[in-house]
């Protein structure tokens, strides 16, 4: 007899349907797969032979062919093995009268028979439902993410008879109910913006660079506050709507390293270290590929602390995905294309000793010392960073006033206005703030006056700008125009955005 289970395998961020037919019949017993099934799904058949036997289910002693459709696909990963059980008792005649059509079977086995969770599952079960599939039996270690996927039905199975008895009708499982999405707020313990002493340049750039969702460059000398004015960055984003929240839950799914709520709940804050290499900040892997920490930050930030010190060759593969707001990544395991619209926050000490420009500190490095260290970043990627700002030391009085700073809620307001306006001016445009905004969008709601275009035609033959830079100036002058509650943009702004570039500085 002849059995079909419908299970599902990942594509990247996409779930692919995959038909799991087993044939049973007489003959000389046998175990045969076919269809392209890695080491992983070739293992599944003693999981598979364990698990029924540790469930009182018997295994059939019979010519066993399983097959995966379509078989020019490479199937990878445990996920199969519940589809292939159910499938092995359905075409041995042991669900005789059990229901299994337009259900999707997702989940690993254990040898005693227990469901295990399976990475991935949330991209699965939408990219399903997007092909008109309702009804879902996974582990009920994922039932914590698969709970907000409305409009299906979701039975969480702890253990293969579990799934059995639901099928047989002798005990059903109750199906998840559809959990309602909560924005999380970011614990702001000591990182709130009422802490930062002085630095109030820093503090405004801070402001704009998340209102417009702009790269920003801070550079100074050491202990001035760069890193703790970086980490205040999440309590002032504003919060997150729940497409967001599934797109970016998707891709931690799809990593592993989603946490115990299901879902992602506030704006990723990634930090890798300075030895990262460049697959890790990408993407990849020998077998499966994996997203790398550019992905995991879509949506929310990627901090680069010390930015000279990570490997220029991994810099230099940031300037592709920081313009097109995604990444390709081609691997012997197939091609892959993951989300990477995040807002890149770097730091970096203007030379080696740390205090080159320094208002009260002497440099001591040398300047081929100073040539050396700054161009371990190119130009070209200082060219994607809208603002580039100077962050130098605080004096005594400043630290030890008691003056009340603002702090990161207040801020958090004026981001939410500006946000709002950007999310009103470029409704179903697919656009969501004003850095990802094209040319066309820049000709529309970006029209300087007389005046303005004077500042910033002075700046770029001063300056020695690039279009691209001119383009970025534009958007930073359009989000100070937004903070300000202003539907044109002024000279001011206009003069005050050319001020975030300090090529001579670090450039």
């Amino acid at each position: 007899m002849i059995a079909k289970i419908v299970c599902y395998t990942l594509n990247g961020l996409e779930g692919v349907p995959v038909e799991v037919e087993t044939d049973v019949n007489k003959g000389i017993p046998g175990y045969e797969m076919v269809g392209l099934p890695d080491t992983a799904v070739k293992e599944s058949k003693e999981r598979v032979r364990s698990a029924l036997k540790n469930s009182g289910l018997l295994f059939p002693m019979n010519k066993i062919t399983v097959n995966f459709a379509p078989a020019d696909i490479k199937k990878e990963g445990a996920v199969f093995d519940l589809a292939i059980a159910i499938s092995l008792l359905k075409a041995s005649e042991q669900l005789v009268g059990g229901e299994v059509k337009d259900i999707v079977f997702l989940g690993e086995l254990a040898l005693n028979g227990d469901v295990r969770p399976i990475n991935g599952i949330l991209p699965i079960l939408i990219s399903a439902k997007g092909h008109g599939f309702t009804r879902f039996v996974i582990p009920a270690g994922n039932a914590s993410e698969a709970r907000f996927l409305g409009g299906a039905e979701i039975y969480p199975a702890r253990t293969l008879n579990e799934v059995v008895r639901h099928l047989l009708g002798v005990a059903p499982i109750s199906p998840l109910e559809t959990a309602t999405f909560v924005p999380g707020t970011a614990a702001s313990g000591s990182s709130d913006l009422k802490f930062i002493k002085g630095q109030p340049i820093a503090r405004r750039a801070l402001e704009i660079a998340v209102a417009g969702g702009h790269n920003m460059l801070m550079a100074g000398p050491p202990g001035t506050g760069k890193t703790m004015l970086a980490r205040c960055l999440p309590t002032i984003m504003p919060d997150l709507t729940f497409e967001e929240a599934l797109e970016i839950t998707k891709i931690h799914s799809v990593a592993g390293v989603l946490g115990e709520e299901g879902i992602v709940s506030e704006r990723p804050f990634r930090t890798p270290h300075h030895t990262a290499t460049t697959v890790s900040m990408c993407g990849g892997g020998n077998r499966i590929v994996h997203p790398g920490e550019i992905s995991l930050a879509h949506g929310g930030v990627l901090f680069l602390d010390e930015l000279p010190e990570y490997k220029r060759s991994t810099l230099e593969a940031l300037r592709q995905p920081l313009e097109d707001g995604k990444i390709t990544v081609s691997r012997a395991g197939g091609t892959f294309t993951y989300p990477a619209r995040f807002m890149l926050c770097a730091s970096m000490n203007p030379c080696p000793c740390g205090n080159y420009g320094s208002a009260d500190r002497t440099c001591t490095c040398t300047p081929a010392e100073i040539r050396r260290y700054r161009r371990k970043i190119s130009g070209p990627l200082l060219d994607r960073i809208d603002l580039q700002v100077e962050v130098d030391n605080i004096s005594y009085d400043d630290l030890t006033s008691p003056e009340e700073r603002e702090d990161s809620a207040t801020v958090k307001e004026r981001v939410n206005a500006a946000r709002h306006i950007q999310n009103v001016r470029f409704e179903g445009s697919g656009i969501h703030t004003n850095a990802e905004m094209g040319e066309r969008e820049i000709a529309a709601y970006c029209t300087l006056t007389k005046e303005g275009d004077k500042i910033l035609r002075e700046a770029f033959e001063r300056m020695k700008l690039s279009a691209r830079a001119r383009a970025r100036i534009i958007k930073v002058a359009r989000t100070i125009a937004d903070l300000d509650g202003q539907e044109n943009i002024l000279p001011a702004h206009v003069l005050e955005a050319v001020s975030y570039r300090i090529y001579d500085k670090i450039g």
